[in-house]
């Protein structure tokens, strides 16, 4: 898939990544990155008591997940500037070692900035799992060029 940029989304268009299976290092590699080592993700024991019945991996992970899956769609491989932040981010079923994972990615709104360089795409993001379970949904802005700013920043750089 080839970047878009701001002129070419659209309110209600929706990408779909592929799946990634979460597997045991990237839970052990979150607990050591975060320092979180809540026997709910780290102690088989504690955790096999609780309702889940087996260890859960962090909810912030999820969110990392999905950030790496946009990358993977391609489409904000060369127009995106920043993200602005998240927001009604939202935890709705545990994510476990072996579950397959995809993200739906939901343009909300498409909005030019005043240079006509770039503006503001509204997105939600939906974490699935491998039975089309919703695990995690959330709201994150994002800073895209348009075609026009694309161009001027290129030749910007050939200066």
């Amino acid at each position: 898939m080839s970047s878009y940029y701001l002129e070419d989304f659209t309110p209600g268009q929706v990408f779909t990544s592929s799946g990634r299976t979460i597997t045991e290092a990237d839970l052990t590699m979150f607990s050591m990155i975060s320092g979180d080592w809540n026997p709910i993700h780290a102690d088989v024991e504690f955790a096999r008591n609780t309702r889940y019945g087996q260890r859960v991996v962090h909810g912030t992970l999820g969110i990392a997940i999905c950030t790496g899956m946009l990358h993977q769609l391609g489409i904000f491989e060369k127009s995106v500037i920043a993200m602005l932040g998240l927001r009604d981010w939202n935890f709705k079923k545990a994510l476990l070692v072996g579950d397959t994972v995809h993200l739906e990615l939901e343009i909300l709104s498409v909005a030019p900035g005043k240079s006509g360089r770039s503006g503001k795409l509204g997105r939600r993001f939906r974490l699935l799992n491998q039975h089309g379970e919703l695990t995690q949904e959330g709201d994150s802005d994002v800073l895209v060029l348009t075609h026009e700013g694309a161009r001027q920043q290129q030749a910007e750089a050939e200066q």
